[in-house]
């Protein structure tokens, strides 16, 4: 088979072998990290967390943690407040100038900025920290504690919760380093993926017993499953081409065409934000269920329980409205049309029929804006494809979450990325790629 083929082909090149074993490595110890209850908490204790995390916004967390935050784990936050530091410098560098030339100074500059990162990441944790102890001590009976001292336990959980994500975050950057790439994105999916058979193995048994569906259903959402999965790894790689021609200047201030060959394309995503506007609109949607809980009236209750609910109707129409907003927001600010535009200009190329400079940057923002409007509407329909679902399907809410959101773009994209980093290697070294089949290639003099 061409698969085992492929398989053969990585073991014989001794980098990407050293490589892959260093990743599956330090993935084991973040799973293994993320089994650690923390000290003076009693394990046999943590089915009422587990009941409190099976749903709702503190669901969604406990799956990107892979199920710590429901084990009160010393890996209970994951790397979750690594990418809220992410987000928020992200944010910053639009405003704040010092940002914007770290940005602008190459190697050295990322350095700072992910030093800044990795401090702002250090402040989060801090401040969610003792948010999730005392989350456990409103949730777990008093004799689940084995540390009498409430300030003692509070304190060292809190310093151990801030290390663990510290830790998480250095081995992401190492298997960035010296893995196959995509650290900190492989450190969630693999979470992602921890908790993805027991949901299944739920979901299935409410299927087969009582009156379920039996397993026709199952194949039903199997199937259904599997559409949507194509239709993400759609949204991830779909792109539209721009025609490019290279040129030079002629003595009248004209353009000569085609001076060096055949016409090349600017790809331009379908999706060019990602999931990040998966990521911006759930971090907001905390938002209105934490201030309308400052209030006890009669109202403020109600949208306590609209927003809580992340399988509800109005939940889901914010939600998807937030991530079109956001979708053209992030594009807006990772797709530099101006510099694109400069570029191509310095380098001699055009669009055909479109003049260079302003006129370039200005087609390209039309192009973007048409293709950005049905990848928002496309993303925000995969985002709220979990609760269709749980409402049309009535499947098991731990499963559905598989179904679409971030967990499915967070699991089709890491795992195209990652194909993609190993196919590399692989047609460096003159063999055929995970994407491609055929024979070993023949090394070109």
């Amino acid at each position: 088979m061409k698969f085992i083929d492929t398989i053969k082909n990585i073991w014989k090149i001794e980098e990407l072998k050293n490589r892959i074993l260093v990743t599956l490595g330090l993935l084991l110890v973040y799973r293994f990290g993320a089994q650690v209850v923390l000290p003076g908490v009693d394990a046999a204790e943590l089915a009422n967390l587990g009941t409190q995390t099976q749903d709702g916004l503190l669901g969604l967390l406990n799956a990107f943690t892979g199920g710590a935050f429901a084990n009160a784990s010393v890996f209970a936050l994951g790397i979750m407040p690594y990418i809220s530091a992410s987000i928020v410098v992200q944010l910053m560098g639009i405003a704040i100038p010092y940002l914007q030339k770290l940005q602008k100074e190459g190697e050295s500059g990322r350095k700072k900025i992910n030093q800044i990162t990795r401090w702002l990441t250090i402040a989060i944790t801090l401040v969610q920290g003792p948010g999730y102890i005392y989350n456990l001590f409103a949730t777990l009976p008093a004799d689940a504690f084995v540390i009498p001292n409430q300030t003692v336990f509070v304190v060292s959980s809190v310093i151990i919760i801030s290390t663990g994500c510290i830790f998480s975050m250095w081995l992401g950057e190492k298997i960035t380093d010296k893995g196959i790439g995509n650290g900190i994105s492989l450190l969630i999916m693999v979470g992602i993926i921890a908790t993805l058979p027991q949901s299944f193995v739920q979901n299935f048994s409410s299927r087969v017993s009582g009156d379920g569906g039996g397993m026709i259903m199952v194949l039903i959402e199997l199937v259904i499953w599997f559409v949507i999965i194509l239709a993400s790894v759609l949204l991830v790689m779909a792109v539209r081409q721009i025609p490019v021609q290279y040129a030079r200047r002629t003595a009248g201030g004209g353009y000569e065409k085609n001076v060096f060959g055949s016409r090349q394309y600017i790809p331009l995503k379908l999706n060019a934000s990602g999931v990040m506007p998966i990521i911006f609109a759930q971090a907001i949607m905390f938002v209105p269920a934490a201030v309308a809980g400052l209030s006890d009236s009669e109202a403020s209750q109600g949208v306590v329980a609209a927003f809580s609910d992340i399988f509800g109707f109005w939940y889901n129409v914010v939600f998807a409205l937030l991530i079109i907003v956001f979708t053209y927001f992030y594009t807006a600010i990772t797709v530099p049309t101006n510099k694109m535009a400069d570029d191509l200009k310095r380098s001699g190329g055009f669009i055909p029929g479109i003049r260079p400079g302003s006129e370039t940057s200005e087609y390209l923002d039309k192009i973007m804006s048409q293709i950005t409007l049905p990848g928002s509407i496309f993303l925000a329909l995969i985002a709220i494809f979990p609760a269709i679902a749980v409402k049309l399907l009535n499947v098991q809410q731990g499963w559905a979450l598989f179904f679409g959101g971030t967990s499915l773009l967070i699991m089709v994209g890491v795992a195209i990325d990652t194909m993609q980093q190993v196919n590399s290697y692989l047609l460096n070294r003159h063999y055929d790629g995970l994407m491609k089949s055929g024979k070993n290639r023949k090394a070109v003099a």
